[in-house]
């Protein structure tokens, strides 16, 4: 296999990103339990088998991958030879030190080869080079594959949104404090 190599992301590359098949398969989700007794309300998750694997659309339009790429503080794209075949976006939130990845993506025919892992790595480096503290990664709570990558780098589990995205699923946020 050829090496995967990092780079800014440039306007010639949206294109191609924006092809990728960006939709998962999951057999299993974090479903999300809420009780409401005497005035409190407890949140609880659990991870729950499905009787059969799902496809998961994407919570973006990655069509809007373009217009959105100028607003994000920072993004990579991954290359083997010539060829994209994943992407990272990070966005710096406020005074507070945080970088949010907002999109970490792979291209279907090159999951599982090291590419995620590479682009993570690049994310985590860039915030740390900004002197950020913390990197928090939006999950959906349906992308089971993307929890365990989540939680194979060591980021936690620290909070949900309810009907989060567009298509009203649950995001679900995982942090890390960078050294």
């Amino acid at each position: 296999m050829s090496e995967i190599q990092l780079r800014p992301t440039v306007a010639t590359d949206l294109s191609r990103l924006m092809g990728f098949d960006h939709s998962i398969k999951s057999d299993s989700v974090w479903q999300l339990e809420l009780r409401r007794e005497n005035g409190q309300v407890t949140s609880t998750f659990r991870e729950v088998r499905l009787p059969r694997t799902i496809a998961v659309a994407y919570p973006h339009n990655p069509f809007s991958l373009a217009d959105d790429w100028v607003r994000k503080s920072m993004m990579y794209t991954a290359v083997i030879g010539q060829d994209p075949v994943g992407y990272i976006c990070l966005l710096e939130r406020g005074t507070a030190s945080v970088v949010g990845i907002t999109d970490l993506v792979v291209d279907v025919a090159n999951r599982r080869k090291g590419v995620g892992t590479a682009l993570l790595a690049a994310g985590q480096d860039w915030a740390a080079s900004r002197s950020h503290r913390r990197l928090i990664l939006e999950l959906q709570a349906k992308n089971l594959p993307a929890i365990r990558f989540a939680q194979k780098f060591g980021y936690e589990f620290c909070g949900y949104n309810d009907h989060y995205y567009i298509n009203q699923d649950v995001a679900i946020f995982f942090a890390k404090i960078l050294k």
